[in-house]
């Protein structure tokens, strides 16, 4: 197995060890900022390169916001049929040119470089020291005391009795988990078209996302090295700022954000704002409308009649 991911050992170490090379004339070798910053580095790359995967991503859940009617009539027409109801959904898929497990893809392939990066940091807290990658045992011997926050960046929650290194990875977890959160909230709050929420089978799973991934965060986080953790979170933190930028900038049609866009640009630009049924200002008469209060009818002179005598 080892044999096998060794070229990903190699290539996630010696983006670190690069990094590191960078920083520690600034910051000393031995800094546990140079060894952080070198892991956050080591996410930015990954991210600007995942890029493209995330721009498909966006095209691919845009897709599927499109198709939800023609899913609907899929399982109105095969409700009893669930294999059938299974089948005339990959056929949509597979004509439309659309994936519905696309919005994994970004996480998906983080995972093998996730793992190769507990794999070092694992390495580097074991006693004595051992390397993994291009790391040579200096280097390793030198993360092994490098520390964030006074607490050495190898350190687990459970591996450990050292009250900062339990209170440092409960703040990271509990980032992680609220980044995953609020990440997802936005999505659903600001980015995805309403809905109606019964039997719509899209909205549950992002139903699910909402919840289910903190919660593994939050579980699984006790298990990983500090500096596995200062990963998860700079890597976090990036997925909401890019879903933020796209959201504001670049709305799904339909959406809440897509629809306080049209009517910013229709503000600026002077025309009717697109969804807006409140009356002009002035009425066709000339007068003067105010807002919220009722317009009275107006009475009309009527005349005599006049009866000859």
């Amino acid at each position: 197995m080892n044999t096998i991911l060794n070229p990903l050992y190699n290539a996630v170490s010696w983006v670190i060890v690069t990094i590191h090379k960078l920083l520690s004339p600034i910051f000393s070798a031995d800094s546990g900022v140079s060894w952080s910053l070198s892991i956050i580095g080591l996410v930015i790359l990954i991210r600007v390169l995942l890029i493209p995967l995330f721009v498909k991503q966006i095209k691919s859940q845009r897709a599927l916001t499109a198709l939800q009617p023609h899913m609907k009539e899929i399982q109105k027409k095969h409700k009893d049929d669930r294999q059938k109801q299974s089948e005339e959904m990959m056929k949509l898929y597979k004509k439309h040119k659309t994936n519905p497990l696309a919005s994994c893809f970004p996480i998906l392939a983080q995972a093998p470089i996730f793992f190769a990066l507990f794999t070092v940091l694992n390495g580097i807290g074991k006693n004595p020291p051992s390397a993994h990658g291009v790391l040579t045992q200096a280097d390793v011997v030198s993360a092994a005391h490098a520390k964030f926050f006074g607490a050495p960046i190898s350190a687990t929650f459970l591996g450990t009795t050292n009250g900062t290194v339990k209170i440092v990875t409960v703040i990271l977890i509990a980032f992680m988990s609220l980044t995953t959160f609020t990440t997802q909230r936005q999505l659903m709050l600001k980015g995805m078209p309403k809905m109606d929420s019964s039997n719509n089978m899209m909205l549950q799973q992002q139903k699910i996302m909402l919840y289910a991934f903190p919660l593994i965060f939050a579980v699984s986080g006790v298990n990983f090295p500090i500096g596995v953790l200062i990963y998860w979170s700079t890597t976090n933190l990036w997925t909401w700022g890019q879903q933020f930028y796209v959201i504001k900038r670049n709305p799904t049609p339909g959406s809440p954000a897509f629809l306080e866009l049209q009517a910013k640009k229709a503000r600026k630009s002077g025309e009717p704002i697109p969804g807006d049924t409140t009356p002009n200002d002035e009425n066709q008469s000339g007068t003067t409308e105010v807002k919220g209060q009722r317009q009275q009818p107006t009475k009309k002179n009527k005349k005599k009649k006049k009866y000859d005598k």
